[in-house]
């Protein structure tokens, strides 16, 4: 019987452990891949990565049918009508088996049980496969059995717990024999799935398909890795890995990544401090992807620590409106949010600049920077980016303490010390000395800043302290 494999953020043929085992059956494969449009507008989904999705889906289109495994998809409106289309295909099919890999957020996890509830009570085998963690979630435990709060913590536990596993990435699924009686969809088809939306075509900045994920991996473990530690918080600089889109999207797994990291450095990273701090940042996204399993409140809407949620937040939209524009007057802020706002992606260390200047200087609600910046992102990920939001805004697990609080100004002399990056995204500064640039004098016409950094850091504190004591357990 028809082995079915349902895609969601797996769109890649190699580690790809789903589509692996159920080409190990030999009894034919059919993949599908279910569009939602309820989905996109419940979870702000961008333009940008729509777009990328659809370009990744042409392409593996391509690649399955070398393997003689078609690629169907199909389109419903509402989350509960996801189970019902999945059976309806199985049963078409004949399928005996259905696969796919877990995702971890509530939404999710929902629609999953009910798909594979209902597809049992037919008879048809479902088969749930880890594939967006290297350590699946569940199996990082401090002595007690309870779940880390803390990173430092987690992590020692995470390369412990790692070491026993395989981390060889699955090759490629088995060639099918070819089953003339199923055609796969046609392009037309795959564009299609898209029409109610609107899409943002970015493929100047991002290429689709799971080989150009492998080209940037190699790219930059050959070329960016052994610098990392020293060159990734420099915005002005290529000093990043930029595979988030990727891994985003599962065009790449973090399986392959920290493999190619362990090839390249014999199988020990010890002695190579871009390395570890590269692999680190695997285990940071990692860390949230466990976070909204053991904390699901996170996916909610609720903060990590339930008594932040007493900050009176303000619902300035002036404010916040400058920000998303970039016109804060901050010009590494008006920088970040202006490539924000081109390319669907954003510097890390821009991400926190940005996120702490409207949390805590402009004390808005830290649920609207999270929910614009998924409606930007390409790279949009809801773990990462509600725990890199909730890190920023002091309300998270093992977040930033209250009181510190960037100053975006000397972080922009810091780590863009020419203001090279500033120029590139602000060119009406440009003309502006280095001294200048980061603080640009009221002479110089750019607009005065739209908060007094000082005085808001420092009510913001008096804010914090008025909640129950601070703690970091």
């Amino acid at each position: 019987m028809t082995a079915l494999v349902w895609l969601r953020h797996d769109l890649r043929l190699r580690d790809n452990p789903a589509l692996f085992k159920a080409a190990a059956l030999e009894e034919g494969v059919v993949a599908v891949y279910v569009h939602c449009d309820a989905y996109v507008r419940l979870h702000d989904q961008s333009a940008a990565q729509r777009d990328f999705i659809r370009r990744h889906l042409h392409i593996l289109r391509t690649d399955l049918a070398e393997l003689n495994i078609p690629l169907l998809v199909s389109r419903v409106e509402k989350p509960a009508q996801i189970a019902p289309e999945i059976l309806h295909l199985a049963q078409s099919l004949n399928a005996g088996h259905c696969f796919f890999n877990a995702e971890y957020p509530v939404n999710e996890l929902n629609r999953d049980m009910a798909v594979n509830q209902l597809l049992r009570e037919q008879g048809i085998a479902v088969k749930r496969c880890h594939d967006r963690c290297i350590v699946p979630p569940g199996m990082v435990r401090n002595g007690q059995g309870e779940p880390y709060k803390v990173f430092t913590a987690f992590k020692k536990k995470w390369l412990h717990t790692v070491m026993p596993l395989s981390l060889t990435p699955l090759d490629l699924p088995l060639c099918q024999a070819a089953d003339p009686a199923v055609n796969g969809c046609t392009p037309e088809a795959i564009d299609q799935l898209f029409s109610a939306h609107e899409l943002r075509d970015l493929s100047v900045l991002w290429s689709a398909g799971e080989q150009e994920a492998y080209t940037r991996l190699d790219e930059f473990i050959a070329h960016g890795l052994t610098g990392y530690l020293d060159q990734r918080d420099y915005p002005a600089i290529e000093g990043t890995s930029t595979l988030s889109p990727y891994f985003a999207v599962g065009s790449l797994s973090p399986r392959q990544a920290l493999s190619a990291v362990l090839a390249y450095t014999y199988g020990d990273w010890s002695g190579n401090a871009g390395a570890a701090c590269w692999i680190s940042e695997l285990i940071w996204r990692e860390f949230y992807q466990h976070v909204v399993v053991d904390y699901p409140q996170v996916c909610k809407r609720k903060a990590m620590q339930a008594h932040t949620e007493a900050f009176p937040w303000q619902k300035d939209t002036g404010l916040f409106d400058a920000w998303c524009k970039g016109m804060t007057g901050i010009p590494i802020v008006d920088a970040a949010m202006r490539q924000l706002n081109a390319t669907g992606w954003m510097h890390n260390r821009l991400r926190m600049i940005v996120a702490m200047f409207l949390t805590k200087n402009c004390q808005i609600d830290w649920r609207w920077g999270e929910q614009y910046f998924i409606s930007q992102l390409i790279d949009g990920d809801f773990a990462a980016n509600n725990g890199g939001w909730q890190w920023s805004a002091s309300t998270g697990t093992d977040a930033a303490p209250y009181f510190r609080i960037f100053n975006p100004c000397s972080q922009s002399e810091r780590f863009d010390p020419t203001g090279e990056f500033i120029r590139k995204w602000v060119p009406e500064i440009a003309h502006l000395s280095t001294k200048d640039i980061h603080s640009p004098p009221p002479q110089s016409g750019y607009p005065l800043p739209i908060v007094d950094l000082s005085e808001s850091r420092k009510a913001t504190i008096a804010l914090f302290k008025n909640l129950q004591p601070y703690t970091t357990t």
